[in-house]
């Protein structure tokens, strides 16, 4: 049979790296960098530990309840380049998160609809028309600015899905093309925001290789700017 663990530092997190593992019955194990060891041994066995020349108290190998897991911590603190960091959490946007919150930002343009004549209830139980509204009907100026901005913040979330999905890195893993033709492929073979939003990912993807066809038959040739020719005396 064979013990197997791990020998830890005071913190409990930190491996012991080159502590020797001996086994009453003659043999010997050393420990690996994250301080796991494996060594064979027989049930009238025990086990002990010795790190910088001092040796652990034995352990009969018949009391070990886990056999593959048999950790011990030292009394030593290891400054080794191998350490358990701290739980760290990464949040990491997506499109569909920055359309939240971007919806969330401008909720009142979102919302906004054309206003019209509506009524409200007095606290006498009186119905009138409401005031406010019957202002706005009249604000044509700002009526046309509230109805524009929501415009182009709905053009912009359009855009932005648009990148989203026909964007540097997912074109490049499909196609293999490197700048500066893969700059020129984004700009050629942008596609709608219909398109995008209707495909599903295997028709897009298809799209994107159909594309890419479509461009190495042009030989990845580019418009060249014409010099204007320089006139005498200018």
């Amino acid at each position: 049979m064979h013990i197997s663990g791990r020998v830890l530092d005071n913190s409990k997190l930190n491996g012991v790296e080159s502590a020797k593992v001996i086994s009453t019955g003659g043999m010997v194990a050393y420990t690996d960098s994250m301080g796991k060891y494996h060594i064979p041994v027989n049930m009238n066995d025990s086990i002990y530990f010795i790190y910088n020349g001092k040796p652990t108290q034995k352990f009969p190998v018949a009391k070990i309840s886990n056999p593959q897991q048999f950790d011990i911590s030292l009394m030593v603190e290891v400054p080794g380049k191998y350490r358990v960091l701290k739980e760290v959490v990464l949040y990491s946007k997506n499109y569909k998160q920055d359309s939240i919150e971007n919806r969330e930002a401008y909720a009142d343009i979102f919302n906004y609809e054309k206003p019209g004549l509506s009524t409200s209830v007095s606290p006498t139980g009186g119905v009138g028309a409401d005031l406010d509204e019957l202002i706005n009907v009249f604000r044509f100026k700002r009526k046309r600015r509230l109805k524009a901005f929501q415009m182009r913040l709905e053009e912009e979330e359009q855009e932005k899905y648009v990148t989203y999905r026909f964007n540097k890195k997912n074109v490049h893993r499909i196609t293999g093309l490197q700048s500066p033709q893969l700059d020129s492929f984004l700009v050629w073979y942008r596609p709608s925001y219909t398109f995008a939003a209707q495909c599903d990912e295997l028709s897009f993807n298809q799209y994107i290789l159909n594309a890419f066809y479509q461009f190495k038959k042009l030989g990845y040739h580019f418009p060249i700017k014409k010099e204007e020719p320089i006139l005498p005396g200018s």
